[in-house]
């Protein structure tokens, strides 16, 4: 019962934790592209695009599995040789040791560090890595434009779409290297190739 309310405690840190993420990877991508995200996006938006980037490719989310399983080692061998003077000294324990139960305190607070501080690196490099990429192939206009946007006054025009959030797509036309935001319901279809 005690771990149900340590997790419901948790809860408002998480979403707090996603909107963190989101804000920075979002700001930090559309940034390079000169859009102010932010008002453009609702908080649902914000809170999805952690997830949605991390599912959006295998890699990704093995990446993250992988990066969790290896803090989990380190942190299983850092218990397993607590007695050894580097690991006391790498995790700030005493000469007289600490009991189990504060050790395995100080190696979850440790562990909970290290992903926050690891998840959030990640995410800003997407954001920092994705921009900068993004904005070099719009200046150097190695974009290929095979979506298919049809509004609803009936013209169709072939865009490069750099992404879309629950109420705007953001794309690129032929004609323009500025990013064109329409609102969704302006927008009848959508052909991806």
């Amino acid at each position: 019962m005690k771990s149900v309310e340590k997790i419901q405690n948790l809860i408002p840190l998480g979403y707090l934790f996603l909107v963190i993420m989101g804000i920075m990877k979002e700001s930090v991508f559309y940034y390079q592209l000169k859009i102010n995200i932010l008002k453009y996006s609702t908080i649902m938006d914000i809170l999805i695009s952690p997830i949605a980037d991390l599912t959006s490719t295998p890699i990704l989310m093995l990446g993250f599995i992988f990066f969790i399983i290896v803090i989990l080692l380190i942190l299983t061998f850092a218990y397993h040789n607590r007695n050894k003077s580097w690991i006391k000294k790498v995790f700030n324990i005493n000469e007289n040791g600490l009991s189990n139960e504060a050790l395995k305190s100080k190696l979850t607070k440790f562990f909970l560090i290290a992903i926050s501080l690891g998840i959030l690196s990640f995410f800003l490099g997407l954001g920092i890595g994705g921009g900068m990429k993004m904005a070099k192939k719009i200046k150097e206009n190695k974009l290929v434009y095979k979506q298919k946007l049809t509004f609803t006054t009936g013209e169709t025009e072939n865009v490069f779409l750099i992404d879309a959030n629950s109420a705007y797509y953001f794309y690129l036309t032929p004609k323009s290297k500025s990013v064109q935001i329409a609102p969704i319901g302006a927008i009848k279809n959508i052909v991806l190739n």
